[in-house]
């Protein structure tokens, strides 16, 4: 995600030395998700801008991250809301810019986790993921620790709640 004018704080942070560790797990998400096919998974379903006016829906793109972040993290709505707000590391991964974007709030957080769930999406995303990583060498399950990254770029869990990721 590209091409947004950079507001101070964000312009601040992407001048760093160093990186955080938040900054090179979100790398590595960028490189091995596989984005366009999940898009294409969910674009049946989201919604599309309606004839009857009212806001436009958030980019789909968006929300998947928003929502891809809120497990690797383990936030509820309103805790994905907040950190949207104040981490600009994470605004950046999502594709918002804090000057010209709005941020979605925890109900569209909560109604587009809703629509992934009428829909049976969750383990359709869970298994597009990991047959990705599969073919690319990697592995996923579900469980209880949350994906980080060592600098061997292996993938192992955490004492935090989310995904167990390793490499092969």
């Amino acid at each position: 995600m590209g091409g947004k004018q950079l507001g101070f704080g964000d312009y601040e942070q992407s001048t760093a030395k160093k990186r955080t560790k938040r900054e090179r797990f979100l790398g590595e998400m960028e490189k091995v998700v596989p984005w366009k096919a999940l898009l294409e998974l969910i674009e049946p379903f989201y919604p599309k801008k309606g004839s009857k006016g009212g806001r436009p829906p958030f980019p789909l793109d968006t929300m998947l991250r928003i929502h891809l972040m809120q497990h690797w993290y383990s936030l509820s709505d309103p805790a994905m809301e907040d950190a949207l707000i104040e981490v600009p590391t994470m605004r950046r991964f999502a594709g918002i810019d804090m000057i010209s974007d709005r941020i979605p709030d925890e109900t569209t957080i909560l109604t587009f986790r809703h629509l992934l769930e009428n829909h049976d999406l969750g383990q359709q995303i869970f298994e597009v993921v990991k047959t990705h990583l599969q073919v690319n060498g990697m592995a996923m399950k579900q469980g209880t620790s949350r994906c980080h990254l060592d600098r061997r770029t292996k993938l192992h869990p955490t004492e935090a709640a989310g995904r167990a990721c390793r490499r092969h």
